[in-house]
């Protein structure tokens, strides 16, 4: 068995985490943090945990170094940053679900987050979390950088086609949609349910902190520099994405063809649904599962011919928990789907 400890563990994908790995064939969890609730049982705090006697214990790395083989870090971007470094150097295995690894560029990173990048050389061993492109990676890396949740539903949506000589990589706009509990648990106004309910909105336009991790990443996949126009939105449901990406095509093709691109691209992967004609993902249809399910379309209207790609996951499972204990399967040799095909429901 595994033993994996679980850091920030009271907030949303710190317990879908828990949900998940307290039913893993292969693991056992052994200590699980959070600040705010230090000292209370996980049961009390989150009543579908009935048949678990963990306790949350306060952020005391000399403490928790010692009980684990594998960390979650559901921590604050910054806080992440001195934890990973910590456990890294104790030779401990670290999959962050924070903000702090994922940028390559120190300079990025503080032009994004406001606030410097105390370990750049982890940088360079930190390895991106997205399994259907870096799974070889993921196999020997000891720090796993976990990816957002936008990122993983636009990446996904556009890696088999990004590179290719017919796409313009100078016009892709990504419009999605994220349900409330992607911007986590704390009590803010903006996130109440008088401010949610029957209301959408745009948020953080041309700002979000996404915005340079979807463009490495597809620049990295691409060969070339990709900018993109992004725009999230707030919808009134507790979870899932949708983001529906527009691309415009410079040479010929047929929608056969691209369907094909995606199929072949994606054979094998356990976690990707590639939709047939006229079948559109949906939240509904990922919800509570590890699944990125995604359709495409031909738009040969006027001059220019565009793509439509949209794709929807589970913020807090693919987008979040989801991969992060596909990560760690892959990092432990165990099956990839272990814990993830059928996981309890969720509340």
């Amino acid at each position: 068995m595994l033993n994996v400890a679980v850091l920030g563990g009271s907030g949303y994908a710190g317990s879908e985490l828990l949900r998940i790995l307290l039913s893993h064939p292969h693991v056992k969890v052994t200590a699980v943090t959070s600040e705010r609730s230090a000292g209370s049982s996980v049961s009390g705090t989150f009543l579908h945990f009935r048949n678990t006697a963990l306790r949350f214990e306060p952020l005391d790395l000399n403490t928790l170094v010692k009980k684990a083989d594998l960390y979650f870090l559901c921590l604050p971007h910054r806080t992440s940053q001195e934890t990973v470094a910590f456990l890294h150097n104790a030779g401990k295995k670290v999959i962050d679900l924070s903000a702090d690894y994922r940028l390559r560029s120190a300079a990025t990173y503080r032009r994004w987050y406001n606030t410097p990048h105390l370990f750049r050389s982890l940088l360079k061993k930190a390895v991106y979390g997205l399994p259907e492109i870096y799974r070889d990676r993921i196999r020997n890396a000891s720090i796993v950088a976990n990816p957002g949740c936008y990122p993983v539903s636009a990446i996904l949506a556009l890696a088999p086609v990004i590179g290719k000589d017919f796409a313009d990589t100078d016009s892709v706009i990504i419009d999605s949609k994220s349900g409330a509990s992607g911007a986590g648990r704390s009590p803010v106004q903006p996130l109440m349910f008088c401010e949610v309910n029957e209301s959408v909105r745009a948020y953080a336009v041309t700002t979000h902190r996404h915005t340079p991790e979807i463009e490495q990443e597809l620049s990295l996949v691409s060969g070339k520099k990709v900018k993109i126009i992004f725009t999230p939105h707030l919808i009134p449901v507790n979870r899932g994405i949708l983001s529906t990406v527009y691309l415009r095509l410079r040479g010929k093709t047929t929608l056969p063809a691209v369907q094909k691109l995606y199929r072949d691209f994606y054979s094998g992967e356990p976690f990707v649904r590639i939709l047939g004609n006229g079948v559109y993902p949906s939240t509904n249809a990922v919800r509570g599962g590890n699944f990125c399910d995604i359709s495409v379309f031909l738009d040969r209207r006027g001059r220019e011919r565009s793509l439509i790609i949209v794709s929807a996951i589970d913020n807090l499972l693919k987008g979040a928990a989801g991969s992060a204990v596909q990560n760690m399967n892959i990092m432990s040799g165990f099956d990839e789907t272990a814990g993830l095909l059928s996981p309890p429901p969720c509340p």
